[in-house]
């Protein structure tokens, strides 16, 4: 299985890790650690993530924690554009976390390899951009309503065949603008507008997401629904010290890969790249 991206196929026969890099000053689950006006300590954080065995970058601009306000376009193009001159010297694939279609258009220009949109190209012109490039990587998350209201009125009923529903028909219409197959990547949203007991669902019921066609990167790292279960208040967000959600991290991003999963986009590269290899050492012994 390959996910074609702009300079990149990546073979998905073996899982792949995308190293998460935070350009914000209000992530939830760095505190903008890596942030600063001029990119450096995002630079040196990239460089890091590889040493640590990240196969892939994934940066954003833009916090999307649960009622995080919108950054204004400027601002965002700001923040991100010096981090992507910088890492697509890098040899590994470039991916921006974004939803805006200016931005988007931005750093394909400047070599990016993959949009990671939390919108799925719902903004008018972001499809038009991803379509118009001739072979970048997408991934297409599905989402209920917006970080600002997401929490406050999750999903209702079974998700399961609900995001499967979304991510088919987003992949679909992408696909009749012209986007090869090869170049999508679908992701089930943990967190976005789901309930502790719904995001739970979708790692039990994992599998069935995979009936869309598409290989799936599973966003478990640091989610509040992990502290949750870890702190025994399934239901509630119960709080965790982020460091402290390592471990429950790297359980769901194995967990993930078990059901099938091709990508973990994780922010402890170095732990979950160990527990992986112990996963790939008795799966290959079984």
């Amino acid at each position: 299985m390959i996910w074609q991206t702009s300079r990149f196929s990546v073979d998905l026969a073996q899982p792949r890790v995308m190293g998460i890099v935070n350009v914000t000053p209000d992530s939830f689950s760095d505190g903008g650690q890596f942030f600063s006006t001029d990119g450096r300590t995002a630079f040196e954080h990239c460089e890091q993530l590889l040493r640590d065995g990240a196969d892939m970058l994934d940066i954003g601009g833009e916090s999307s924690r649960p009622g995080a306000p919108p950054v204004p376009l400027a601002e965002e193009l700001a923040r991100v554009l010096p981090v992507v001159r910088h890492a697509v010297t890098l040899g590994v694939p470039v991916s921006v976390d974004s939803y805006k279609p200016e931005v988007m258009a931005a750093v394909l220009d400047l070599g990016a390899d993959i949009i990671n949109d939390i919108r799925a190209l719902r903004q008018p012109e972001a499809a038009a951009v991803v379509a118009a490039h001739p072979s970048c990587g997408v991934c297409l998350m599905h989402m209920h309503r917006e970080p600002q209201t997401m929490q406050a009125a999750p999903m209702e009923g079974d998700v399961v065949p609900q995001v499967l529903s979304f991510l088919s028909s987003a992949a679909k219409d992408l696909m009749a603008l012209g986007v090869d197959a090869r170049r999508i990547v679908i992701d089930p949203g943990i967190g976005f507008g789901k309930t502790v007991a719904q995001n739970f669902s979708l790692l039990a019921r994992q599998r069935e997401l995979l009936a869309a066609g598409y290989p799936l990167l599973a966003g478990w790292s640091r989610k509040s629904s992990l502290a949750a279960v870890s702190n025994n208040s399934l239901g509630s967000v119960a709080q965790l010290d982020i460091a402290e959600r390592m471990v429950p991290s790297v359980t769901a991003a194995v967990l993930a890969v078990d059901r099938g999963a091709r990508i973990v986009r994780v922010h402890d590269v170095k732990e979950t790249v160990q527990a992986l290899k112990v996963w790939m050492a008795a799966h290959a012994a079984a």
